[in-house]
């Protein structure tokens, strides 16, 4: 099993969850964070005056998988969460780690079938 976390742009989401609800992913996680990276910060004005924003909103998805579906999961990521034909700074990343086990609280199912 694997975990993958992708930080992507905020309108992105849906377009990704209705993209992996066709591939069979029926679970994840959304949480709404902020941060820089490339992209840095950028200037917002507020009654006349001119306030540097240097946290960007952005929103991390992270599914537990088994190994043979994660290249497909990757790849509806990129394909949804690029912008324009060669993307653009603040596009997002996707990480990739090994799970060890999961343990379903309820029926206390381990491995892929907790999932």
């Amino acid at each position: 099993m694997k975990k993958i976390e992708a930080i992507i742009k905020p309108y992105k989401i849906e377009e990704i969850k209705n993209s992996l609800t066709t591939i069979g992913i029926h679970g994840m996680t959304v949480t709404y964070v902020e941060g820089f990276g490339s992209q840095g910060g950028h200037t917002e004005i507020y009654r006349t005056s001119e306030i540097a924003v240097s946290f960007i909103p952005k929103i991390k998805i992270e599914i537990v998988a088994d190994n043979d579906k994660i290249d497909k999961i990757v790849d509806v990521i990129i394909r949804h969460a690029k912008t324009g034909e060669n993307g653009s700074i603040g596009d997002g990343k996707i990480f990739i780690y090994n799970i060890e086990n999961a343990i379903r609280i309820r029926t206390e199912e381990e491995g892929s079938v907790a999932l």
